[in-house]
């Protein structure tokens, strides 16, 4: 069993490489889910079904989200309903939030998910970081704001001096999530933002507990290449939070529980830095920019075991 922790793009990625790369062994993914919010009365869950999206081949190239060639007529009429069209919600797209609300009156989230990834003939384990609600939280100087505001709807312009996981120290693990760390010979931490992505999922206590306890090896894939994130806000994030934007700043947050860490080959200058916290580091090609990149990128991760 190997088994990843991803947040959307960049995670979703590298998991299909994985997923690509494995002959007879089974992938388990852990996904980010305090992403996920309400609205037009539906559970969204962006990380999972960007997850998901990618490993069915359905996910849009030119954004890593969504579903490719995907409308959007009913976000058209929604607008003219005066209801708000900050988040895109593609027609395609929405079938999958109907069937999720629907399906979460009976079952939990990682039984709905399962019912969902298999539908679209997903292979591997899809499984939420937890059944219970955890949110991410931006702290900024206009105050709080759920995660969606600050990462859509405000463009992720707002300064960043803090972020929290509201619910983190209530959620436990499902039995799937506890079965697929058990039963691990490598966990992955995908290239991911480490604050709002892997943080997330790191911040159950049970999950950190049952990562550093678990009898895998562990290696992180750093998300920076020559001090520029490949996607997103983490640059400025880090530098908002103090911390240093770089691969030997990422690999600090991890040390405590990786054993190796992976750099992008412009960055092989660093490793020293790295090694000095007493793990492995690898320098290759980290961006994934194609099919043969991401499945380059997946077996050095697998050469780590």
């Amino acid at each position: 069993m190997i088994v990843a922790l991803s947040g959307g793009v960049g995670g979703a990625k590298l998991s299909w490489g994985l997923e690509r790369s494995l002959a007879n062994e089974e992938l388990a993914v852990i996904v980010n889910t305090g992403d996920d919010f309400i609205l037009h009365g539906l559970y969204i869950a962006p990380d999972l079904d960007t997850v998901m999206y990618t490993l069915a081949d359905l996910a849009n190239p030119a954004t890593g989200w969504g579903i490719a060639n995907d409308t959007f007529h009913a976000l058209a009429m929604l607008e003219r309903y005066g209801q708000p069209v900050w988040f895109q919600l593609g027609d395609r797209d929405l079938a999958i939030h109907l069937a999720r609300t629907n399906l979460l009156r009976q079952q939990r989230l990682t039984e709905v998910t399962a019912t969902l990834a298999q539908a679209l003939g997903v292979r591997s384990r899809i499984l939420p970081m937890s059944d219970q609600r955890v949110e991410t939280r931006i702290l900024t100087p206009d105050g709080e704001l759920a995660f969606q505001d600050y990462f859509v709807r405000r463009r992720q312009q707002d300064l960043v001096h803090g972020v929290r996981f509201q619910g983190a120290e209530q959620a436990t693990l499902s039995p799937e999530v506890l079965a697929a760390l058990a039963q691990a010979r490598l966990i992955v931490f995908c290239p991911s933002n480490p604050i709002i992505s892997i943080g997330p999922i790191l911040a159950v206590p049970e999950m950190h507990a049952a990562i550093a306890s678990a009898q895998a090896r562990k290696v992180a894939v750093s998300p920076i290449i020559a001090g520029q994130a490949v996607k997103g806000p983490l640059v400025a994030m880090m530098q908002g939070l103090g911390l240093e934007p770089s691969a030997p700043g990422v690999a600090r947050l991890y040390a405590d529980l990786v054993d190796s860490f992976i750099l992008d080959q412009q960055d092989a200058h660093l490793a020293p830095q790295i090694a000095a916290l007493g793990l492995k580091v690898t320098a290759t090609n980290t961006l994934m920019s194609d099919h043969s990149r991401r499945r380059h990128l997946a077996e050095v991760v697998l050469a780590q075991a």
